[in-house]
């Protein structure tokens, strides 16, 4: 493997390592206070209460999920691309109270609800969405990262020298390779 793909390998790895952790701290932190989280979500006031009830009920379970999908790298580019809707609905939900004058704690890591003189941190929790949204698309663009079980249970078949003389992969590389090449 190229140096390049190995450099992609890796940063792929750190990439999903952030965004997974920052998922499953979040998810964690609210899975046992389902009312709070329930009320962190009513706060932005953009759903109906019967959908802000459902969504602030399983978006713990499912930010965990993606964190740990993240973290174990397994459907690595199904968790990234969760991870990436996610947050542009958080982003969205935040600009939103921002531009209507609804000072709220975004509930991101527990908490939620009104706070007085929360609009000083929107900009700042929009440009931690929005740095750890870059990860996801990384993630989701690189085949393959390494220390990733997908690299285990979904194995990149042996490339047939006769069909593919170049036999050039896309950036990213499985386990093996990676240690491989370091030794």
């Amino acid at each position: 493997m190229e140096p390049v793909g190995r450099v992609w390998a890796w940063l792929g790895l750190l990439a999903r390592l952030v965004t997974g952790g920052v998922w499953l701290v979040a998810g964690a932190l609210k899975v046992t206070t389902p009312e709070a989280s329930i009320n962190a979500v009513r706060a932005y006031q953009l759903l109906p209460p019967s959908l802000a009830d459902l969504v602030g009920l399983v978006l713990p379970a499912l930010e965990i999920a993606i964190g740990l999908a993240l973290i174990l790298g397994v459907l690595t580019r199904t968790a990234a691309l969760l991870s990436a809707v996610l947050f542009v609905a958080f982003i969205i939900g935040i600009a939103s109270v921002w531009a209507r004058g609804i000072e709220i704690d975004c509930g991101c890591f527990g908490g939620g609800g009104a706070k007085e003189g929360a609009a000083d941190a929107y900009p700042w929790e929009i440009a931690r969405d929005v740095a750890l949204l870059a990860a996801s698309p990384l993630v989701v663009a690189l085949r393959r990262t390494a220390l990733a079980l997908d690299n285990v249970l979904f194995p990149d078949p042996e490339p047939d020298a006769d069909t593919d003389p170049t036999n050039e992969s896309a950036p990213g590389a499985t386990d093996a390779e990676l240690i491989e090449e370091e030794s």
